[in-house]
């Protein structure tokens, strides 16, 4: 991809900001107050919820606007619901929803808070989208492949696994592009990269770092060479294996989810175990709708479908553990599916599940 997904590390504020906040109801103009709930992870899980609270954040740092987010005491609707709620009664009136998980949640909020900009993301909202909500899903896919390529192409030959999280449909999706990119890059650019099915596994958790490490350990130990980690916080686990081993002298990679991961990698000796990351802009398309709610130009009744020619599906344009020459490579197959010459499948007919 010719643009980099930039993301932006910032302090989450304190439970005491949600309080202090409580005091600014009104919602006029330059005071509207910007909330986020976050999913079954944490929010800083230097993924999928740490992202999209960023865009929120930085929107509300541009402009001024209170901002802070809750962590539901489980992952139950009514979990979500109240988190929702809560949010609300203290004065939120935009509220970002990270995750399939808040599908029916986000449902009910709609119809007993018609005042409420919502988003959601990573679900088409099926039940109906009201008209001040917004659902956003990604083509991840088309990062799969893309990070796969790049994989197959820095590895040359060897052994690729996969961890994701929950197996829904955004994870699925990652691991089925994945495994095309690989594919492509062998009977495209005589890459040698097999994929055991043994190595394509769910964890079951996006919060699981132990989990996530014991994965790692196995398949690292079984020859794998570089694991792609789709699933959280538990993924951090798979990417803290693979820094170890770099760190002890194996060749092992990882390769990350969601946002650039390459500082999650960081192995303090100025290099990083990610390989590459397969990125989706939660962070820019959380900032964009919170802008917009704040001008007033927030576009709710609609579902927003976001790949590589949205510029919001790819890689890092730039990542030191790639060559010029593969990031040029990976960089022409994206023109290729922008263009619609190469369609990233969206279903396992053919591949690993």
């Amino acid at each position: 991809m010719k643009k980099t997904l930039a993301v932006l590390l910032m302090a989450v504020l304190s439970i005491a900001a949600f309080a202090a906040g409580s005091a600014e109801a009104s919602q006029t103009g330059s005071s509207l107050m910007l909330g986020m709930v976050t999913d079954s992870g944490t929010i800083d899980d230097r993924s999928f919820n740490q992202g999209t609270f960023e865009g929120v954040q930085q929107a509300a740092d541009e402009l001024g606007l209170q901002c802070t987010y809750l962590r539901p005491s489980g992952t139950t609707t009514t979990d979500y619901l109240t988190a929702i709620s809560d949010l609300y009664d203290n004065g939120y009136r935009f509220i970002a929803c990270p995750g399939y998980l808040f599908a029916e949640a986000v449902a009910q909020a709609q119809e007993m808070y018609p005042d409420l900009m919502i988003i959601i993301i990573d679900d088409a909202l099926a039940a109906g989208i009201g008209p001040n909500t917004v659902a956003i899903t990604f083509k991840e896919q088309e990062s799969g492949f893309m990070a796969g390529l790049a994989t197959a192409l820095k590895l040359q030959e060897g052994e690729v696994g996969f961890v994701g999280g929950l197996e829904i449909p955004s994870v699925q999706k990652f691991n089925w592009g994945f495994q095309q990119g690989v594919k492509y890059a062998n009977d495209n650019f005589g890459t040698s990269i097999g994929m055991d099915p043994s190595n394509f596994v769910y964890q079951g958790s996006f919060a699981d770092l132990a989990g996530g490490q014991q994965l790692a350990m196995a398949m690292y130990d079984k020859g794998v060479d570089a694991i792609f980690a789709a699933a959280g916080g538990t993924g951090v686990g798979v990417i803290n294996e693979a820094k170890n081993r770099r760190l002890a002298g194996e060749d092992v990679w990882a390769v990350g989810v969601d946002v650039d991961q390459y500082t999650v990698g960081d192995m303090g000796n100025g290099e990083s175990c990610i390989l590459t990351s397969a990125m989706k802009d939660v962070t820019g398309v959380a900032y964009d709708q919170a802008m917009a709610a704040a001008n007033g130009t927030f576009q709710g009744g609609q579902h927003l479908i976001l790949g590589v020619a949205e510029n919001r599906a790819g890689i890092p344009a730039s990542n030191p553990n790639l060559t010029p020459e593969i990031e040029e490579t990976v960089a022409s197959v994206a023109e290729l599916i922008r263009d619609g010459s190469i369609v990233v499948q969206d279903t396992a007919d053919g591949l690993i599940p």
